[in-house]
């Protein structure tokens, strides 16, 4: 490939100049593509002959990182406290019996009136005297009609202090956690976890039910035809109900919430309420 390069004067212009192309310049630039290609792909090819070989290669890479915490049950709960409150979250701890008296004070204490609700929210959790709203397929600005949502969560992680959410029928949408100002939070103290290894073992055994593989497939448009294979365990649950139990991977979508949403990533200015609710509260039931 050759390039010829000639002048040209443009009055009150000065100097410009002009390429022109020689040669089988786009064989030449696909032969370059493909050779970086190659390259990339032998790089990166697996060195298995078989899946069956990559997956014993897979389970014998060692796992000397830490996976299973040290702390005892009452030092992650009070580690997970502590965390979510230095990203100024607001949280407060009650029994089984006064959650629903300890949501109603904090939907009060906000001074908002006009909630959204997942599906299976249970009834008693939405206090009279608000609008609620409940998600059966709201469009976008309906949700952003809402001043605040009410969820229950999957899990919480206390060495970094973050709720997880599997978007069960009780944990709603992911679009009704994002686009509301102010997200109150349901933690059960038996879903907190020390550390995030510890979870995933969680997501291998623990499921909240149908309900769950529906959410997901509906939020990503995605029907989904995977059979279920559910049994019943005495747990008690993780939302609304007992949950179910199946070997199951890691669902398709997950959302991580460390904190109300913030960034500084304009002139080091730290911004509240950009990627999702500006204000946290959780209430961690103590059962």
């Amino acid at each position: 490939m050759r390039l010829r390069r000639t002048r040209c004067r443009r009055e009150g212009r000065g100097v410009c100049m002009r390429f022109a192309w020689r040669g089988n310049a786009m064989t030449a630039g696909a032969d370059s593509r493909n050779l970086v290609l190659e390259r990339i792909r032998a790089a990166t090819r697996n060195s298995a002959a078989t899946a069956a070989e990559g997956a014993g290669a897979y389970a014998a890479t060692p796992r000397e990182y830490v996976r299973h915490g040290s702390m005892t049950v009452k030092a992650c709960h009070e580690r997970f406290v502590e965390r979510l409150r230095e990203y100024d979250a607001e949280v407060v701890e009650c029994k089984p019996e006064e959650l629903a008296a300890t949501i109603a004070a904090q939907l009060k204490a906000s001074g908002r009136r006009r909630f959204v609700a997942p599906a299976e929210l249970p009834a008693e959790w939405m206090a009279g005297g608000f609008e609620w709203k409940i998600d059966r397929g709201l469009a976008a600005h309906e949700v952003e009609q809402c001043e605040g949502v009410v969820t229950a969560c999957f899990c919480g992680v206390a060495e970094s202090g973050t709720i997880v959410l599997h978007h069960s029928a009780s944990e709603g949408r992911r679009v009704i956690t994002l686009l509301p100002d102010w997200h109150l939070c349901v933690v059960r103290a038996s879903q907190v976890v020390e550390t995030l290894p510890e979870y995933f073992d969680r997501c291998a055994i623990r499921d909240q039910g149908p309900g769950i593989r529906g959410q997901e497939n509906r939020e990503q448009g995605n029907e989904g035809t995977r059979e279920q294979g559910n049994k019943k365990t005495g747990t008690e649950g993780l939302g609304a109900g007992g949950p179910d139990v199946e070997d199951r991977k890691l669902p398709r979508l997950v959302t991580w919430i460390s904190g109300p949403s913030a960034t500084a990533d304009i002139e080091m200015t730290r911004i509240k309420g950009v990627h999702g609710p500006r204000f946290l509260n959780v209430i961690l039931v103590r059962d």
